[in-house]
């Protein structure tokens, strides 16, 4: 898309957006690639460097075998996501709760930025958990995922849960484990009762969640796509923006550009 026609379809977007009262968003891996996340399939992928980084994503291998475990404890006590920072479309995000316009955010990240960034837990549904947490998949307790780690730094290979002895893990939602009670109902509601649905950095073909799009369209809602690739779901969207999300979006929610490509507040 050419410079003009980029142009048009922000200030398309920037218009509904702008004139919306209870906006959802749903947000995937795209957001933080500015962050320096990669994603987990493409060339640079987790999973595509790291084979065993995807194994111990199926909660299969990891219950069953103790070295993905103890693989897994060491990639994340080195610090993988130490150095990751929310960047300008996470603090976009928080300005538009504070806006009072922000519905829910619900995001498939697990990386925790959006929460970094200042998102108020109770506008906000990690879907599939966070990285920044750990769980005992005995108790169910959770901790901050520092204080694992320094365990494992200190020579535990294989931490066990403080309160049960059972396995720990960090709070992410694996291959072959259900979702959270309670997030999929909240992400359903917030697409429901929407009147405009935001859907940033996803390929919007990862199910269950996915299926907020056309559940806020069947209910009424406007549906903005913002992605860099074409998504399963373009054909539902009243506008499809192609584009750099950390240029895009703080226009888009910002309001509508003039002539230069500033924003018009």
């Amino acid at each position: 898309m050419d410079a003009a026609g980029l142009t048009e379809t922000v200030d398309r977007a920037a218009l509904l957006v702008a004139g919306a009262s209870s906006i959802t968003v749903l947000t995937g891996a795209g957001i933080s690639t500015d962050s320096g996340i990669p994603d987990f399939r493409g060339p640079d992928g987790i999973w595509t460097k790291n084979p065993a980084a995807e194994r111990a994503s199926n909660l299969h291998f990891y219950l069953s075998d103790p070295e993905v475990r103890k693989a897994n404890w060491q990639v994340m006590a080195s610090g993988i996501w130490d150095e990751a920072r929310p960047n300008v479309g996470h603090r976009v995000l928080v300005d538009l709760e504070r806006s009072g316009r922000l519905h829910t955010l619900v995001t498939q990240n697990v990386d925790g930025l959006h929460s970094m960034a200042g998102t108020g837990s109770e506008r906000l549904v990690e879907v599939h958990g966070t990285v920044r947490r750990s769980m005992c998949l005995g108790c169910g307790v959770q901790a901050p995922i520092e204080v694992v780690l320094e365990r494992v730094r200190s020579g535990e290979v294989d931490p066990g849960c403080l309160d049960c002895g059972d396995l720990l893990k960090r709070a992410t939602v694996s291959f072959g484990q259900a979702l959270f009670p309670g997030d999929m109902e909240r992400a359903e509601e917030a697409a429901r009762t929407c009147d405009l649905l935001l859907a940033v950095g996803s390929t919007l073909g990862v199910y269950p969640v996915a299926a907020m799009v056309p559940v806020a369209v069947r209910h009424g809602a406007a549906l903005v796509v913002i992605n860099g690739s074409p998504t399963e779901m373009d054909h539902l969207a009243d506008v499809v923006v192609r584009g750099s999300i950390s240029e895009v979006l703080p226009r888009i929610v910002g309001g509508r550009t003039d002539d230069s490509g500033s924003v018009v507040v």
